[in-house]
């Protein structure tokens, strides 16, 4: 289900809106990718082209409906955090060693790993060239955020640090990595588009509740999947240490002594059988339903936050996408 769907049932007039302001940044999505070098244009719009959920513009948008939803700077800001999300998916591939984003080849796998890192370095650029647009106070907000994006990322390569449980650490990483964004992108809508201070200051605070939340669900979608048309057990074949995995790992049972073995660092779950297997015996464990009340934590924080905003579609919308994002798991 595409979150736009929230709106289906809300308002057809915020729908409206919110596409038709998505429209606009796709427009000028294309346009940021363009370059005097044809390659660099053709590299850059190789994930613009593929599409997404665009769900960090579509936050934006909804951000802006507290304040003036027309004001300048709010699809600018849009376009802005879209382009710094692409810009981090190509960097992303080259950490994950990925070969399909988006059920396309990566960059790094049509080109290589020094292709994808330039291309990523180019979105990002774009991103602080549009950002500078909107004044001081939008590029501190920019370089913070981008600053988290690589902290995350480091965190995510270094390990936990002595004394540090792997579930929060784990939690950290998430909230950096893609809470970071998220909440900049509610935090832009309310702010351009001149939104009281608290407002601002909800709308930050729910941002990173859900897009942690959303990441989160990612995990346990990554498990339980075959019902979401996705295919099963990327992670877990990958590696990928996500929510389940470490909830499980801290088993004590000795049931769960196959699983934990499948589970191991040293595991090779490249084999069907094997995969087959770790997800089968996962599938069952209560770490999934752990996982999901972890998730559900997060939604119902965020949706509390939502007590504090003007009544009316917006508020109905952001607490639609709680709903969502806690359902997707279920």
């Amino acid at each position: 289900m595409s979150s736009l769907g929230i709106f289906e049932h809300v308002d057809p007039d915020l729908e409206a809106r919110v596409r038709a302001g998505l429209d606009e940044v796709e427009a000028r999505l294309a346009a940021c990718a363009d370059s005097e070098a044809p390659f660099v244009a053709e590299a850059a719009l190789h994930l613009i082209n593929a599409g997404g959920k665009r769900f960090r513009p579509m936050l934006v948008m909804v951000g802006a409906e507290f304040g003036d939803p027309a004001s300048n700077g709010v699809v600018t800001s849009a376009v802005g955090v879209e382009l710094t999300h692409l810009a981090s998916l190509y960097h992303d591939d080259v950490m994950d060693e990925a070969d399909l984003r988006r059920g396309a080849d990566s960059a790094n796998a049509r080109w290589d790993n020094t292709v994808a890192i330039l291309t990523g370095d180019f979105l990002f650029a774009q991103a602080s060239e549009v950002i500078a647009d909107l004044g001081p106070e939008a590029v501190r907000i920019q370089a913070r955020t981008f600053a988290r994006l690589v902290e995350g990322q480091v965190r995510e390569t270094v390990g936990p640090q002595p004394g540090e449980q792997m579930l929060d650490h784990y939690l950290r990483v998430v909230a950096d990595k893609t809470g970071a964004l998220i909440s900049t992108s509610a935090r832009y809508g309310a702010l351009l588009s001149g939104a009281d201070q608290r407002v601002v200051e909800v709308l930050t605070e729910y941002g990173e509740r859900i897009g942690t939340a959303f990441q989160l669900s990612d995990d346990v979608i990554d498990v339980t999947s075959d019902e979401t048309g996705k295919t099963p057990g990327t992670d877990l074949r990958e590696g990928v240490p996500t929510l389940p995995v470490i909830l499980a790992r801290d088993s004590t049972d000795p049931a769960d002594t196959r699983l934990l073995s499948l589970l191991s660092a040293d595991a090779d779950l490249s084999d069907d059988d094997q995969l087959a297997e770790a997800l089968k015996l996962l599938r069952a464990h209560p770490a999934i339903d752990q996982a999901r009340a972890v998730v559900a934590e997060h939604t119902n924080a965020a949706r509390a936050l939502l007590e504090e905003l003007p009544a009316g579609a917006a508020r109905d919308s952001l607490a639609g996408l709680c709903d969502l994002v806690e359902h997707r798991t279920t």
